[in-house]
């Protein structure tokens, strides 16, 4: 009888074993799904309370990686041409590794199907996708994958990668789930994260033109003001150079008159065409002039080289609209920088145009200083002409007048000499009222643009232009009779090269430091002949020794020759 009951006492016990076991596993999955919320509400919260983009972009990455226990993640940023990634932020490959690999993707493969399809994407297995390709040399293994995009205002700002899913598992529908919450709040952050930069970068940008025009006001040096110019924008953009040509008058041609950051040396002075390269097209167009990698951008020269390990640049022009542009600045990051956004430039044109408003009022008020001086000056030329000149003349005839009915002869002739003394100081008050009313010299007369049209009137006979650069105060602290000397050899170098060079290149360097002038002329021609005549040589250096200088002339390194004549300045020899 026992038997038979033992049956109908273990079924029971059976079934609740397996109800009990059923109650523990919906419990553990209710409970991991509770985690997993909670877990997913933190990561919310984290990557939304960054406001520094590049904080807030790896916060994301990580918070990506946890949520869905991946061991490799990355977010890739879609660059402005919508096809390829800009940036790429990754967590679980140490940077030993990452140089190991090589330079970050660039969107191909299976991340650029991400990017042309923006839709969540889950394999088992990232070979047996048709757009897979394989992997780099030295790169770490990854079998699963799971990707969403991200969007920000609804475009797509980027996409999370993540591969390797922990314990050998496969990515499911809850860890597409829980990624695509993420990165809807990822892009709420992202987007709080550039606005919030966007408000900085305008912040400051409005106290550097705050603080440039507070330079000019007082009467600043123009040159101090393009100084801070192109240090505020370099600083501000992360650029690792900055210029800024001013055009010259009456010439075709622009100078650069600032040049700061990396390899600035180069820059300070070159002499580069109205209508050709990055700056000379944004003053001519009146409009921003970008270049993805000015190593490789067709517009600019060659030579001289000057852009070494540089890359993304933009050119901007320092005013607009009726007026004009009043100059040019360059920006010039390092190669495997972001190239400059469109918001980047627009901040940045608006710099530039409030640059060129404050040194228009600078111009203005220092136009006013100017009249007033000159009607000063009018003033006094007309009291000295009118009542001094007049007294003098007056006194002078009297004193003539009187010498005749002096009698005694030394007397007579002190009389005569004082009349005589009269007339030669009436003389230098004449003179004196020419020069207060004589103005200066007109737009153009100074050595830089002599210099230049001197260098555009040799370019029809060399067959090209030469290339010029010149450094220092040269309008300043040359003095006109050294300056028609520079000009004459100059003039004599370059037609001596166009004749007996056979030259297809020729660099002209001027340059002063206040205590010499030196002017440098090289070319990449036959070099010069040891039978050869000498006479402009000769007369090029007759010129350096009446002025106390020298001339050396000789062979360049790369064939060619190369002309230096350097004097004194006045006061320093």
């Amino acid at each position: 009888m026992a038997s038979s009951r033992e049956p109908r006492v273990l079924l029971p016990q059976l079934k609740l074993d397996e109800l009990l076991e059923e109650l523990q596993a919906r419990i553990d999955a209710a409970r991991g799904t509770r985690d997993r919320v909670h877990s997913l509400l933190e990561a919310v919260l984290s990557v939304g309370r960054e406001l520094d983009l590049e904080q807030a972009l790896h916060s994301i990455v990580e918070a990506a990686a946890a949520l869905v226990d991946a061991e490799y993640a990355a977010l890739g940023v879609i660059g402005p041409d919508g096809r390829t990634l800009s940036a790429f932020h990754t967590v679980g490959v140490s940077d030993e590794k990452i140089t190991e690999i090589g330079p970050y993707p660039q969107g191909h493969g299976i991340l650029g199907e991400l990017i042309r399809h923006p839709e969540p994407l889950r394999l088992s297995k990232i070979s047996e996708h048709p757009a897979s390709y394989g992997f780099p040399p030295n790169h770490p293994p990854m079998r699963s994958f799971l990707g969403v995009p991200i969007r920000v205002r609804g475009q797509v700002f980027g996409n999370l990668y993540l591969t390797e899913k922990r314990g050998g598992l496969e990515f499911d529908e809850e860890d597409e789930s829980v990624l695509s919450t993420l990165a809807v709040a990822a892009g709420v952050a992202i987007d709080n994260a550039r606005l919030y930069e966007d408000s900085r970068l305008r912040e400051r940008w409005l106290l550097a033109n705050a603080e440039i025009t507070h330079r000019l006001m007082p009467g600043s040096e123009r040159s101090e003001a393009l100084d801070l110019i192109a240090e505020r924008a370099r600083d501000i953009t992360g650029s690792a150079l900055a210029e800024v040509a001013m055009p010259m008058a009456d010439t075709p041609s622009l100078t650069v008159e600032i040049a700061v950051g990396e390899g600035a040396e180069a820059h300070r002075g070159l002499v580069l065409p109205l209508h050709e390269g990055l700056m000379g097209l944004a003053y001519s167009t009146a409009a921003p002039v970008t270049s993805d990698d000015i190593t490789r951008d067709d517009r600019i020269t060659a030579e001289p080289p000057r852009f070494l390990g540089l890359g993304p640049a933009v050119a901007v022009p320092i005013g607009t609209g009726e007026v004009g542009a009043r100059g040019v600045v360059l920006l010039v990051r390092e190669a495997g920088r972001p190239v400059f956004s469109d918001k980047e430039t627009e901040m940045l044109q608006g710099f530039a145009a409030q640059a060129a408003i404050a040194m228009e009022l600078a111009e203005r008020r220092q136009d006013a200083q100017q009249l007033a001086l000159l009607e000063d000056r009018d003033r006094i030329a007309r009291d000295l002409h009118d009542l001094a000149i007049q007294r003098l003349f007056a006194t002078g005839m009297t004193l003539q007048s009187a010498g005749r009915f002096i009698e005694h002869p030394k007397a007579a002739d002190r009389v005569l000499r004082a009349v005589d003394d009269l007339d030669e100081t009436i003389k230098i008050i004449r003179s004196t009222i020419f020069g207060l009313r004589t103005r200066e010299g007109g737009a153009g007369s100074g050595l830089r643009a002599r210099v230049v049209r001197v260098a555009g009137e040799a370019a029809p006979v060399l067959g090209f232009a030469p290339g010029v650069r010149m450094e220092g105060l040269i309008d300043t602290e040359v003095p006109l009779r050294i300056a028609d000397h520079v000009v004459a050899v100059l003039s004599e170098a370059l037609t001596n090269v166009a004749r007996h060079a056979h030259a297809h290149a020729v660099e002209v360097v001027l340059t002063t430091d206040g205590r010499e002038v030196v002017l440098r002329v090289a070319d990449d021609g036959v070099g010069i002949p040891s039978g050869g005549r000498r006479s402009g040589l000769r007369n090029m250096a007759e010129r350096a020794e009446q002025l106390g200088g020298r001339l050396e002339s000789g062979g360049a390194k790369g064939g060619g020759a190369v002309l230096t004549w350097s004097v004194p300045l006045p006061g320093e020899a």
